[in-house]
Formats: structure tokens, C-alpha cells, sequence
């Protein structure tokens, strides 16, 4: 606790006076109180401070007292400010709590606190002496008038009215900073700071690989998988089969194969005799002659005219249609498709009743893609496999005859170099070539030959200049000289670059072979002009044609009419299904559908060439035969 007071002097009167004040404790662990004097400037007039020393030990509680003669100067100014006496004294006394100090015994506390009210009350005495022309300002560099309202921001400063200005300042400026910092929100700062450097540093658990142990199984297992015996005793090794794998299945033996139809017992008189009327149809049959174009009206007026019933849709095989033919005779309806298994299926649609006209036959083991009746016997017909096999069935002889094989390779497509079919042309999927002469009895001539392309998936003569042929590779088209060709490699005399995607087909007109026709994955028929054939071939129309058809059914192939060479048919994914005939300058000539027999894409078509009868093959193995 302190008291205060001081007097202040004139400017350059007198000298200051010094008041020195003792101390005295009484013990150690009891505080003591100790006046000090408190310098303050008076207006107008000076006042005198007295201050007598005393210590705790000298007096006791109920003998503290101000002294007489200290009392006896004050009396006449009591009247002076007896207002100003009751504030103060409130404000004083109210002021005059100390906080509770740590000590050894309750009586040195109260001591303590009568001690400081008489004190303060004898200050607030002189403070008012001068009421009327005096104004006191406090030595801490402020007026005495705000010291209250400095105070009374400060919670709780009524329990240190006890202390000196300076160490209230000091407590002011104390909790002033406590509540900035608080303001700043640091320890929420340093909380969030912490959380954040925990998540971005998770603790690291290295999980402790197991030890592998040397001697002995380390879980436990099947004794059937070990090959041991209930008894502990190893069994002797099982002999291991060769696994087939499913899609793979053997080739058929080499040599000419009968033509025995799987859907029939082998003693039927009934494919005997459908054997004997191809025979005799195929010499009586028509040759294909050169004819001029028929105008576009009658053929559309024909066109008309072919329709679908009941009758004329037929389940041939059990897999997709690869390829389809028509038998060129003028009397009878012979239709041949090759299947994915490697069947081929004979149709003849004038033969009644309806399923006494089908015959299925399993000449290869993987898909048929390239089926022709050989034009110079129809009694042949030639199919080419997967598998890498060609075969020629002979309707006379009742019989499959192998006419080229080749195991380490794949078949994709061929044609007839000569009219005659002595020689002919083979694809292979690898961009391989075979040249093959079937004049050598009982064997063919194979000339391979590397082409320039990786792969090949159609390969066609020239109608007329037989001596080319064009092929279709995976996104450009090649057309080469079969006079040039050798063992080594071979540069093709033109090549169309034009598409952007993968390509299905490839085929000349089947007249003149003015044009080439291209169906190809981004949607588009191109049609080229080969009147000329040099280092380059024009491009005269670009069809927009949605030739999509997926995994599940077999692509789209655009072939030509041989009754309408510049008309191209092909199948379509539009509903209904149909199948669409455009004319070379990129017009819908024609479009065969029925809502209730034609359900389901055609993708592989075929024209006869000379009778108005379209045939189409969907991915089921169902033939599907428009006709007058």
C-alpha cells in the first residue's frame, strides 16, 4: 500500500524540499506500508503536506490515528469542502479494497486495511482545500479529472485504489495488451497451425513385412494340392494333357472331302437328286454378255417390283453370314453362303417343300469369307476360309476338292485372274499374295508374293483388263500390275489415301470397271473413277452412309448391280431395316424393307446378274430374298 502527497513551490522562490520516509517491516511475510510524497502543481495557491512516520509495531489497531496538530490545520477548511469530502470519501473508501495477499495470519490483513482508509481519508482531506481556484493534475502526465474515468474502464481496478498512479498505468497497459492479443486470436491461430501440420504429416505406420520362413509351409494347404497322400507320401506326377483353346478348333484333313449335307442322312435321295439339277442347270445356264445401261427409271420400275414374303426368308446356318452367291442359272434359284464356323449352305428356293431346299455343308473350320461359282462351270463352286484353305465343291462329283493350303497362314479373300478360273488371286490377312495356276493336274501352282500393305481383307480382278486387280488394306487401297509382280516386294501402280479409317471392301464395277466403289468405318461410300488408270484416280462422290454395325454383326460390304453397274447396294442400320440402293452420283435409288419379314440388318448382299433377285445375309445365318 502507499500514501500520497507532496507541496508544490513557486518557480525559482524557494528550494524544494526533500522528504525522506522510512520503512520498517515486521516480519518478513507480513507487507508493510510505507508514504511516500506525491509531487502535484496547485494553481493559484500552494498546499503543505506533513507526513509522519510510523510503522506497525509502534501502534496498534484501535491507536492509529492522524496527528493533532495535523488535525487542528485541516479543522477550518472542513466546512470548505464538505461536499467535495462526502465524494471523496466515497470514492476513496470505495478504492480502498487491496487484493488479498498470501500470508501467514488473518489479523495482519485487517491491519492492513484500516491502515490504508485512514490514510486515504487524510489525502482526500487535503485534495480539498483548495475548492475554489485550485485544479490538481497528477505527476504521471495526467489530470487528476480523468484519473476516474481512466479507472472506471478498467474491470475490476476498484480492488487497487491502494496503488500509485504508476502502477495503475502499468495494470491499464497490462490489460490493455492482454486484450489486444486476445483480439489477434494467437492461440486459435497456433491451434489451426498445429491441426493442419498433424494432417499434412500423418504418422507413418511401416507395417512390418512378415519373415518368410525357411523350413516349413507358411499357411496351411490342400494335401491334393501338394500331391501328397493322406499318409504323408508324395504321389507320382498326373501326365498332363495338351488344352485346347475354345475358339481354336483343328483344321480338317487335307484331300478332297464329300459332300455330305449335315442337316441330312447320308442315304437321301432327295440331295441326290437336287445334286443332279445343279448339274444339269449349270450347262444349260446363260453366260453373262455385255449389255448397255437400261435407264434408270425402268430399273427403278423393276426394283418395284421385288418383294419379300414368308416363303422366301429361310434359317440356312446356325452362325453369321460371311459371304453370299447366287447361281447364275436362268431357271432355278440357287443361293450359297458361308458362315462363320466354316459351313456352307445351299438354298434352293424352287424346291418344295420350303426346308427340303436347304443343305448345310462343313467344308473348313473357321469362317467362310469369299464364296464365287466358278464362271466357267457353275457346277463349281469355289469357297476360301479362314483357316487357309480354298476348296472347290463339284456338284458332279459330289465332293469338296482342296484346291490351295496353307496352315501358316490366313485366307482372306480371292477372285479369278483368268475368265476361264484357271488362275487366281489370294489375300492373305497378313498383306501377303498368292498367285495360283490350277492348269497342273492335280496340283496348283503357288507363286507368293509380298505386297505393300500389312493386311488385306478384299482382293479383285479388273473385268476387263484382267491384268489388274485392287486391294483393300486397313486405311489405304492399292491397285497393282499382275505382270509385275515378284517374290521380293512390289510398289502398286495407284493409291487412295482418302480414308481416314478402317476399310471393308474394295470392288471394281462389273462391266466396264470404270468405277471403284469403298465402304469404309467413318461413315462414307466412295466412288473412284478408274477409266484411266495411272498414278492417280479421282474421286467422284462421297456417300454419307452409317456403316457402324459393332462386334456382334458382320460388316458392311458395298457391292455393285452386274445388271446396273453404276448402282451399289448395301445394308443399312436405319429402322426399319432395309437394304439401299444409291446411283454413283450419291442418290437413293431404292430402298427394300418390310416391317414384318425384314427385321434384322443385312450386312452381306448379292444381286443376281440377270434376274431381279436381291439376297441378303443377316448375323443369325437367315437369308433374306427379295424377288419378282
Amino acid at each position: 500500500m502507499s500514501g500520497a502527497g507532496a507541496a508544490a513551490e513557486k518557480a525559482g522562490s524557494r528550494p524544494r524540499p526533500s522528504v525522506k520516509v522510512n520503512d520498517y517491516k515486521e516480519n518478513q511475510n507480513i507487507a508493510y506500508a510505507s508514504l511516500r510524497p506525491v509531487q502535484t502543481t496547485v494553481l493559484g495557491k500552494t498546499a503543505k503536506v506533513y507526513l509522519a512516520p510510523f510503522s506497525l509495531s509502534n501502534y496498534k489497531l484501535n491507536q492509529l490515528k492522524c496527528p493533532k496538530s495535523l488535525l487542528e490545520k485541516n479543522s477550518n477548511n472542513e466546512m470548505a469542502c464538505k461536499k467535495c469530502k462526502k465524494t471523496k470519501i466515497k470514492k476513496s473508501c470505495r478504492r480502498t479494497l487491496i487484493p488479498k495477499m498470501k500470508s501467514t495470519s488473518s489479523d495482519s490483513e485487517s491491519t492492513l486495511q484500516k491502515l490504508s482508509l485512514d490514510v486515504s481519508t487524510e489525502s482526500s482531506k487535503l485534495q480539498c482545500k483548495t475548492t475554489s481556484n485550485a485544479v490538481i493534475l497528477s505527476v504521471d502526465m495526467e489530470s487528476s479529472q480523468d484519473g476516474d474515468s481512466e479507472e472506471d474502464t478498467i474491470p475490476g481496478l476498484d480492488d487497487f485504489s491502494g496503488l500509485s498512479p504508476y502502477e495503475r498505468k502499468r495494470l491499464k497497459n497490462i490489460s490493455e495488451n492482454a486484450n489486444f492479443f486476445t483480439s489477434l486470436q494467437l492461440s486459435e491461430s497456433a491451434a489451426r497451425l498445429r491441426e493442419m501440420i498433424k494432417k499434412r504429416q500423418p504418422p507413418e505406420s511401416k507395417r512390418k513385412k512378415p519373415k518368410k520362413r525357411e523350413n516349413g509351409i507358411g499357411c496351411r494347404r490342400s494335401m491334393r494340392l501338394l500331391k501328397v497322400d493322406p499318409l504323408g507320401v508324395s504321389l507320382s506326377p498326373t501326365p498332363t494333357q495338351p488344352t485346347l483353346i475354345a475358339d481354336e478348333t483343328p483344321l480338317l484333313p487335307p484331300g478332297p472331302l464329300e459332300m455330305i449335307p449335315d442337316n441330312r442322312d447320308d442315304n437321301d435321295d432327295l440331295f441326290k437328286g437336287s445334286l443332279q439339277t445343279w448339274t444339269e442347270m449349270s450347262k444349260t445356264s446363260s453366260k453373262n454378255t455385255e449389255k448397255g445401261l437400261s435407264s434408270i427409271k425402268r430399273y427403278k420400275a423393276n426394283l418395284n417390283g421385288m418383294v419379300i414374303s414368308k416363303d422366301t426368308v429361310y434359317k440356312v446356318t446356325k452362325g453369321p453370314i460371311f459371304s453370299v452367291a447366287l447361281h447364275p442359272s436362268e431357271t432355278r434359284t440357287l443361293i450359297a453362303v458361308g458362315a462363320k464356323f466354316g459351313q456352307v449352305g445351299l438354298c434352293d428356293l424352287t424346291q418344295q417343300p420350303k426346308g427340303n431346299g436347304v443343305y448345310v455343308f462343313h467344308p473348313h473350320s473357321q469362317p467362310v469369307s469369299c464364296l464365287y461359282f466358278s464362271p466357267a462351270n457353275p457346277a463349281h463352286i469355289l469357297s476360301l476360309s479362314y483357316d487357309g484353305t480354298l476348296r472347290c465343291g463339284d456338284f458332279s462329283r459330289a465332293v469338296f476338292e482342296e484346291v490351295y493350303r496353307n496352315e501358316g497362314s490366313s485366307f482372306s479373300s480371292f477372285d479369278f485372274l483368268a475368265e476361264d478360273a484357271s488362275t487366281l488371286i489370294v489375300g492373305h490377312w497378313d498383306g501377303k499374295m498368292s498367285l495360283l495356276d490350277r492348269r497342273t493336274p492335280g496340283t496348283s501352282y503357288e507363286k507368293l508374293i509380298n505386297s505393300s500393305l500389312s493386311k488385306i481383307r478384299t482382293v479383285h480382278v479388273h473385268p476387263v483388263h484382267r491384268q489388274y486387280f485392287i486391294t483393300a488394306g486397313l486405311r489405304d487401297i492399292h491397285i497393282y500390275d499382275a505382270r509385275r509382280l515378284n517374290s521380293r516386294g512390289n510398289q502398286p501402280l495407284v493409291s487412295l489415301t482418302e480414308h481416314t479409317k478402317s476399310i471393308a471392301s474394295a470392288y471394281f464395277s462389273p462391266l466396264t470397271g470404270n468405277r471403284v466403289v469403298t465402304t469404309c468405318a467413318d461413315c462414307k461410300l466412295r466412288i473412284f473413277d478408274s477409266s484411266c488408270i495411272a498414278s492417280q484416280i479421282p474421286l467422284l462422290t462421297t456417300i454419307r452412309h452409317n456403316t457402324i454395325t459393332g462386334r456382334w454383326l458382320t460388316r458392311f460390304q458395298a457391292v455393285w448391280d452386274s445388271k446396273q453397274e453404276d448402282c451399289v447396294i448395301v445394308g443399312s442400320m436405319a429402322q426399319p431395316r432395309r437394304v439401299e440402293i444409291f446411283h454413283e452420283t450419291g442418290k437413293r435409288v431404292h430402298s427394300f424393307l418390310d416391317g414384318e419379314h425384314l427385321v434384322s440388318v443385312c450386312s452381306i448382299n448379292a444381286m443376281h446378274p440377270t434376274r431381279y433377285i436381291l439376297a441378303g445375309g443377316n448375323s443369325s445365318g437367315r437369308i433374306h430374298v427379295f424377288m419378282n
